[in-house]
């Protein structure tokens, strides 16, 4: 829907789309109003790795030719869109955030940008990542650091920091992330935007890096509205005959699928089981747990013994997993050049690796954690939980206190990494602000291939929040 006091760059992506399917506004006004905005705002943030403005231009052009012609026109027809620097673009510089990689010049589009181009968008930026896409934040030599929009003391969180920070602020109004263990959802609750994590082969990772790590990550769209995320979901997911776990089809459907309109089972959880939560985390979670119970659904808090105490116990557990497969893969590609690392590439390849005992007792170990949520997920439909468990933090901490505790800075991952690791389905949306003015989203987990209710109740959970339509920048 038009918000009629929002100017371009802050309309949603679907709405740019109706109007130039409807002949109100041009394709070029539109990319031109966004390449205005990234000249003004972008020095503020640091969002942007690559420009392709004269090229968004051209194409914004023809868009508008198809339309004058009336040719047939795909969803986001005109539309421009941002792309995480660890998605292969075709022609242009993709460097997965790394001296390691400086002038990599892709030959082919990932799956899921070639399908957003077919939809009729339009390639405007790639984002900011750390190296590698494996931190959770988004600094690195080649580029630097990525600023929050709403503070720039404080990070956009990581390795999709750039995509969230220039979505909040409004130099994209749509694009794609990815996500290994918080990276599309953290980075929308510190920044005040929606995403989703699809479960894990419902979006091909095809053209994504690094390749070794493809059973854990998720590419997924981030928006400012869980409207627009939807809209994308149904662009980019699917199978494309390249990606071997990307074997489903867009008709799958979840086990035990409830009929449309029917209540749905809530259980909802903070502390004990992400412990420790800020307190205001917490409270936006108890608040969209009310929400949902005056929606007509069953809610109830629920405890997760399997994650109660234990939450830094799976985090640990699955990057010394993740550690185990990356270290060696990327040796080929930083032998001899370990000077070129930024400190997040050399922690990352100094990592002392698991024996091979102690890796199967740790693959065993994950594996209980899908075990644990079948069973939840045959007594409650949604699992509502926080997102980060605390506010968006200052840059670079090793360590942040969170409600009186002071926690390691991989804290960040407590109530998110278990979806990575399971491949379950969650989205982040935004719900309210905090009282230093920062944003704060709950999190929505649904059993397997059931996105669709995640994405119904998600938009109608944004729509009935006070942080709707807000903005970090005029």
């Amino acid at each position: 829907m038009k918000n009629q006091n929002d100017p371009i760059y802050y309309q949603e992506a679907s709405t740019l789309a109706e109007m130039i399917r409807n002949k109100e506004i041009t394709s070029v006004e539109v990319v031109q109003a966004h390449l205005d905005r990234i000249e003004t705002v972008n020095p503020q943030i640091n969002g942007i790795v690559t420009l392709m403005g004269e090229q968004a231009l051209k194409d914004a052009a023809n868009a508008d030719k198809a339309v004058a012609n009336g040719k047939k026109l795909g969803p986001l027809h005109g539309v421009p869109f941002s792309i995480k620097d660890s998605i292969d673009t075709a022609g242009v510089p993709t460097q997965y955030g790394s001296k390691i990689f400086e002038g990599n010049i892709p030959d082919q589009d990932a799956t899921v940008v070639a399908r957003m181009k077919q939809a009729g968008a339009i390639p405007l930026i790639k984002t900011n990542i750390p190296e590698f896409a494996v931190y959770w934040e988004s600094e690195n030599l080649i580029t630097g650091r990525s600023l929050n929009p709403w503070n720039p003391d404080r990070t956009p969180g990581g390795s999709s920091g750039g995509e969230s920070a220039v979505i909040a602020a409004g130099l994209s109004p749509v694009g794609l992330g990815s996500d290994i263990s918080i990276s599309v959802r953290g980075p929308a609750a510190f920044t005040g935007i929606s995403s989703i994590k699809a479960t894990h082969g419902r979006v091909p990772y095809t053209g994504h890096f690094p390749r070794v790590l493809s059973r854990w990550w998720h590419i997924g769209p981030m928006a400012r509205t869980m409207k627009d995320v939807a809209l994308a979901y149904s662009i980019i997911n699917g199978a494309d005959g390249k990606d071997g776990y990307a074997i489903y089809g867009n008709e799958a459907k979840p086990a035990n699928f409830r009929l449309p309109g029917s209540p749905l089972r809530v259980g909802w959880a903070s502390e004990p089981a992400f412990a420790p939560v800020d307190p205001e985390i917490t409270a936006a979670v108890k608040s969209t747990a009310a929400l949902l119970k005056d929606m007509g659904h069953q809610v109830e808090e629920v405890s997760l013994p399997f994650m109660d105490g234990q939450g830094m116990d799976w985090v640990k557990l699955y990057f010394a997993v993740i550690y185990g497969e990356l270290v060696p893969y990327m040796g080929q590609f930083t032998k001899g050049r370990e000077n070129d690392l930024h400190f997040v590439g050399k922690f990352t390849m100094g990592v002392d690796l698991l024996s091979q005992k102690e890796y199967a007792r740790a693959e065993n170990k994950l594996e209980e954690l899908r075990s644990h949520f079948a069973n939840y997920f045959t007594k409650y439909d949604i699992l509502l939980l926080p997102v980060n468990p605390m506010t968006a933090t200052p840059h670079m901490l090793n360590e942040v206190v969170v409600n009186g505790q002071t926690v390691p800075a991989l804290h960040v991952n407590t109530a998110t990494a278990p979806f990575n690791i399971a491949g379950l389905p969650a989205i982040s949306v935004p719900v309210t602000n905090s009282s230093e003015k920062l944003p704060i989203n709950v999190q929505l987990a649904a059993r397997w291939f059931d996105e669709a209710t995640l994405l119904e109740l998600g938009e109608k959970i944004q729509l009935a929040s006070p942080a709707y339509g807000t903005h970090p920048i005029g």
